[in-house]
């Protein structure tokens, strides 16, 4: 039995290794703190009358209580149903296809036997998730543009005319589906490839011997094995569905207002009402945000857990 643990199970004494390990652990829990903890201070500001004007604390103390007054313009908006639509609607498309394709590539990837080729592969898929939005726009705009875009000299050379696809509303949910694929595609993937490789190997050895074919070995070994990550990955991602990628939806397609429709969500929306609303609209809208994602994850978990009790967070 370990020295530092008495019959009961609880510690005796502090040990060298326990200050090494709390060391080491330090840089992450003051950032937490600074950066998570600390600024949950500013949620007050959603319920508040808040002006940006000299002391910060200060004005938070003697800002006016309105209550949800805040909150309205989410709702009263004329547009309430299109951005909640666009919100939703995407997110529940990306929560598909960042489950399936990412995983679909990771057991391509796996099935390699070169495994120079397959670090060529993750890495070429990986890199567009270290471009920012406002990079990847512009690439957008190389394919897209009116006059040089690479569409429109590839329409003209058959002889078609042009078009101003900034101002095709129909064609940019496809465009934003594959951009995000595109981008998130790769870290997707790596997680899931990490699952695979980490995999016991007696497992698929002993399925050799008895004759299983690679579709057989990854529908009764590794798809069971990647389970748990898989359903980890889904609970995760259910709790962002009321939030969006802002350079997505506002740089990508350039804050065309012929696009309106079909690009504005919630985190578009809010930034656009910032021109002529408060402070205290944008933190009501990122802390009712924050809320229903936290239900939504603690709902989706529960659902899980009355399944697969092995497969939940919590």
């Amino acid at each position: 039995m370990d020295a530092r643990v008495d019959r009961k199970g609880k510690r005796t004494r502090w040990r060298k290794h326990d200050t090494e390990l709390t060391l080491l652990a330090l840089p992450t829990t003051i950032w937490y703190i600074l950066f998570c903890f600390l600024p949950m201070f500013g949620v007050v500001i959603a319920f508040k009358d808040f002006k940006i004007h000299g002391n910060f604390i200060r004005n938070v103390f003697n800002s006016a209580w309105v209550g949800f007054k805040n909150f309205e313009f989410l709702f009263k908006s004329n547009d309430a149903w299109i951005v909640i639509r666009n919100t939703i609607g995407y997110n529940i498309i990306f929560i598909i296809l960042g489950i399936a394709v990412p995983v679909t590539l990771a057991l391509m990837v796996g099935q390699l036997h070169s495994r120079k080729a397959a670090k060529v592969y993750q890495t070429m898929m990986f890199l567009p998730y270290f471009l920012s939005w406002v990079v990847v726009s512009a690439v957008v705009w190389a394919f897209l543009s009116y006059d040089k875009g690479i569409f429109n000299q590839f329409l003209s050379d058959f002889n078609r005319d042009p078009k101003n696809w900034y101002m095709e509303a129909s064609y940019w949910p496809y465009f934003l589906v594959f951009m995000n694929m595109w981008k998130g595609l790769g870290y997707g993937m790596v997680i899931y490839l990490a699952t695979i490789t980490s995999m016991d190997s007696t497992y698929y050895e002993a399925a050799v011997i008895d004759g299983a074919t690679k579709w057989q070995q990854t529908r009764y070994i590794t798809l069971p094995l990647m389970k748990f990550v898989i359903v980890l990955m889904f609970i995760l991602a259910v709790g962002h569905i009321f939030s969006t990628d802002f350079g997505l939806f506002f740089q990508v397609p350039r804050d065309s207002n012929s696009l309106y429709n079909v690009t504005t969500t919630v985190d578009v929306l809010v930034f656009k009402q910032l021109k002529t609303a408060t402070v205290g609209m944008a933190s009501a809208s990122s802390f009712l945000q924050s809320v229903l994602g936290c239900a939504l994850i603690l709902t989706a978990n529960w659902v899980v857990r009355r399944v697969d009790p092995d497969s939940a967070m919590i």
